[in-house]
């Protein structure tokens, strides 16, 4: 009887979390679909007045024609929600949004608590930089240096120690800058910032020496900034493939956001995406593509 009890029990906790993973369900029933996105996030996604816009909301609302079919109800009412970069994860796993649109990184801490769509984009991580930043340190973050073992590594020491380098707070860039100094053994001070308008700043006032993040969100702020101080570096340190984030254990929403994306990618539709807002493809980029669609 007790061992009954506390099977009974245990199932009575789970409901709660099975009910909020049937989206499609919930949609249904609320006749109402939440997108959620960092609305700082341009070209991604951007907060335009009372609307939201960019590559990623183009993407959600090719989601959102697919939802009204699947559940029956042609006049769904499509919302969107902005979600600070700090709760991006929560606002999926509590139920806040259905959808949070902006690319993320799918990490494994990430997963045990919400899942993700196939790709939607190759992130790349790059820096800003001043443009009369001391030459050694232009010279390792653009990478012209060619030595190699220990004459290498003082090199680099030489060029990064002692500088103080500006990340996005809680981003996934914060952590790849820790585990980059802590490799090479050199000792930098790095900030964290609010966003990456903040990080900009930070450089143009001489804050910090170097900004990084995202190559996409630098290059569209640097075209947007009326400062001629600063430049992106040449080089693009790490790659990531960033998907859309949803809610943990649900098969049959999953299954239809990436039916929408992997259609997308065959038909070539999503390059018109690439070419509004990202500034068109390339053959590499394409085959990237293939690999991301889901075979039928």
């Amino acid at each position: 009887m007790t061992s009954t009890l506390v099977r009974l029990t245990c199932l009575l906790t789970l409901l709660p979390a099975l009910a909020t993973a049937n989206t499609l369900e919930r949609v249904r029933s609320s006749q109402t679909l939440t997108l959620g996105y960092l609305p700082d996030f341009a070209p991604f996604s951007v907060q335009d007045g009372d609307k939201a816009s960019g590559y990623a909301i183009d993407l959600c609302l090719k989601v959102a024609e697919q939802v009204k079919v699947t559940v029956a109800r042609p006049d769904l009412r499509v919302s969107f929600e902005t979600v600070a970069l700090a709760d991006e994860i929560s606002a999926v796993s509590s139920g806040q949004v259905d959808l949070l649109c902006t690319p993320t990184v799918a990490t494994l801490q990430r997963r045990q608590q919400v899942s993700f769509s196939i790709p939607i984009y190759t992130a790349g991580v790059s820096a800003v930089v001043r443009k009369d930043a001391p030459e050694p340190l232009l010279n390792v973050l653009n990478g012209k240096q060619a030595h190699t073992g220990p004459t290498w590594r003082a090199t680099v020491n030489r060029g990064l120690a002692n500088q103080t380098f500006a990340v996005v707070a809680g981003g996934v860039t914060e952590q790849w800058v820790h585990r980059q100094l802590q490799s090479l053994g050199v000792i930098a001070t790095v900030v964290a910032v609010a966003n990456n308008a903040a990080g900009l700043q930070a450089v143009a006032q001489g804050k910090a020496d170097a900004f990084f993040s995202e190559r996409m969100l630098l290059k569209n702020l640097l075209a947007h900034a009326d400062n001629e101080t600063l430049m992106l570096v040449e080089r693009t340190y790490d790659y990531a493939p960033v998907s859309m984030v949803l809610p943990r254990a649900d098969e049959d929403f999953r299954l239809l956001v990436d039916t929408v994306l992997s259609n997308l990618y065959r038909s070539g539709d999503i390059e018109q995406g690439y070419a509004t807002y990202l500034g068109g493809t390339t053959k590499a980029i394409r085959r990237l593509f293939s690999l991301y669609a889901l075979p039928l």
